[in-house]
């Protein structure tokens, strides 16, 4: 996503669902994008993360800044390659979570947020991550990337696009009409959406699973997915720009 100022920096939000603590490596990637060929880097990326109530922020600008964090990001074997950039090791309660990138000194450029579950033995998953950024058009339009792996058998995923709806909520500049698609690790597009209840079928599932979008011009995919590399793309129809987020569910054996 491109991360900019105030409002439109980047924010991946998570919920972790189940009984037990689950131990995450969050990471805020900037710099080394451009070894991947992504054009106006975050040249220096800052991570916050942000909890429920009684939960004390975490902030991160160097991943080497803490000798102790240092020494646990590089036992998980994927710190991240250019010192510039963020990480957060962190063993976290279930409930609902914010991770915020963006600039240092107001910086503006793609960014990248993971979450990286290193327990996943444990009775908790990820059931939820989500991206809202500001959507723009070419390079700029918000991907979110999702491993689904660990069992051997497919999951119901729901995958969102909300725009117009988040004006509810006081975000300012909203994408009026966003449209997704999801692909699958070697790019072939999976299944599109424009607006949810175009296919009955599809809108059927959405509902049942009471994850169905709240306008009509927001976007929703449910599929069946086998464990593996999956990339959801939200864009606006006719290159509209403007606030968007992106939802993956995983919920879980169909």
């Amino acid at each position: 996503m491109r991360a900019q100022t105030g409002d439109n920096v980047g924010i991946g939000g998570f919920i972790i669902t189940g009984t037990a603590a689950k131990h995450l490596l969050l990471r805020a990637i900037g710099p080394s994008l451009a070894q991947a060929g992504v054009p106006n880097v975050l040249a220096d990326p800052v991570l916050e993360l942000h909890g429920p109530t009684g939960f004390t922020t975490i902030t991160n600008n160097d991943w080497r800044d803490d000798p102790a964090q240092e020494a646990a990001i590089l036992a998980t074997g994927i710190p991240p390659t250019n010192n510039l950039e963020s990480a957060i090791d962190v063993s976290l309660n279930p409930g609902s979570y914010t991770a915020i990138v963006r600039g240092r000194n107001n910086g503006i450029g793609v960014g990248l947020i993971e979450v990286y579950d290193l327990s996943q033995a444990v009775s908790a998953k990820l059931g939820n991550i989500s991206t809202r950024a500001f959507v723009s058009t070419g390079n700029d339009i918000v991907i979110a990337g999702f491993l689904l792996g660990g069992n051997s058998g497919a999951d119901l995923v729901i995958v969102r696009g909300i725009g117009p709806s988040l004006s509810a909520l006081g975000v300012a500049n909203v994408m009026a009409n966003p449209t997704l698609e999801l692909r699958d690790g070697n790019g072939a597009v999976l299944r599109a959406s424009n607006d949810w209840q175009e296919d009955p079928a599809q809108a059927a599932v959405l509902t049942a699973a009471g994850l169905a979008p709240t306008n009509q011009l927001e976007s929703g995919i449910a599929a069946i997915l086998s464990p593996g590399a999956y990339t959801a793309l939200l864009s606006g129809v006719d290159n509209g720009i403007g606030v968007g987020l992106v939802e993956v569910y995983d919920r879980g054996a169909p």
